[in-house]
């Protein structure tokens, strides 16, 4: 796994394609969706590890949002066409107010210019065609939503959230909860999970990489499963696991383990269910 620092202006597919190329990947994917306005880590798994990114696109993601009260736009963030300009009148401390509403479990209603599809075809097609289409609301979490800075009409704020949530919706409900609009100025997300921006390389970086030796920037596979318990197995049912079958073991918490065998190689997710271990998601052979 390689954790990729996606500039603004490219999308995460094409982010995605140039460092596949680079490392002359078969197999690649990432872990959640950046917009072009977005800046920020985008794990990108390779070959095995794509077996495995869903237990990143599960996790928490937290981004640094800049968020412009006074202006609504078409597409709830800086890329759409102004719809609405209105006067900001409101007090730091109707902000702070306006944050704390919004942590905690919530519907939020997903953006008419989103990927999401709808009878096959992806949002934004309908939105761009003046078609309305209905968009059910979906449950979410925000974290915790914390205002760094106040400059003018820009609030600079700390989300963290669940998976699925429109960061750009939530800029576009403040706005509407104060009075006055607003739209998401820019964004880069900082953590996915336990993973931070902090160990990304940007594509520049990973280009300047002598070929030979663009694997030291990546992540072993296991990485991708460190929040879930570890669990040994012995040799033979270890290869009955490879094969898919369950295999006895001690224990009375149903839960997620991640599986390796003597020599330590990852042998994939197993799930404990009363008296056996089951498996969930196999490496090919052990990785």
């Amino acid at each position: 796994m390689l954790l990729l620092d996606k500039p603004v202006g490219i999308t995460s597919n094409a982010a995605l394609g140039q460092v596949k190329r680079l490392y002359n990947a078969d197999k690649a994917g990432h872990t959640g969706t950046l917009d072009p306005l977005a800046s920020g880590l985008l794990p990108i798994c390779f070959g095995e590890a794509t077996k495995f990114a869903q237990f990143l696109l599960d996790a928490s993601k937290r981004y640094i949002a800049t968020i412009r009260f006074g202006v609504t736009t078409s597409t709830q963030d800086a890329e759409g066409d102004v719809v609405a300009t209105r006067p900001v009148a409101f007090r730091t401390v109707d902000l702070a107010a306006a944050l704390a509403r919004f942590v905690g479990a919530q519907s939020q209603v997903p953006p008419a210019h989103a990927a999401l599809k709808y009878k096959g075809r992806p949002y934004y097609e309908y939105a761009r065609a003046g078609v309305e289409i209905p968009r059910a609301a979906r449950e979410i979490v925000v974290h915790s939503l914390n205002l760094i800075e106040w400059v003018a009409s820009d609030a600079i704020v700390d989300v963290l959230c669940s998976k699925g949530t429109y960061v750009r919706t939530l800029a576009a409900d403040l706005g509407e909860a104060l009075g006055c609009g607003a739209h998401l100025a820019g964004l880069r997300r900082v953590s996915v999970g336990e993973f931070t921006i902090a160990n990304a390389f940007a594509p520049a970086q990973v280009q300047d990489e002598p070929p030979d030796r663009r694997a030291r920037l990546l992540l072993p596979v296991d990485t991708l499963l460190a929040a879930l318990p570890r669990i040994d197995i012995d040799g033979l049912h270890a290869t009955h696991l490879l094969q898919g079958r369950a295999v006895p073991a001690s224990g009375e918490h149903d839960e997620l383990l991640r599986a390796y065998d003597p020599a330590g190689t990852l042998l994939g997710v197993v799930r404990r269910e009363s008296s056996a271990l089951v498996p969930v998601r196999m490496a090919s052979s052990g990785q």
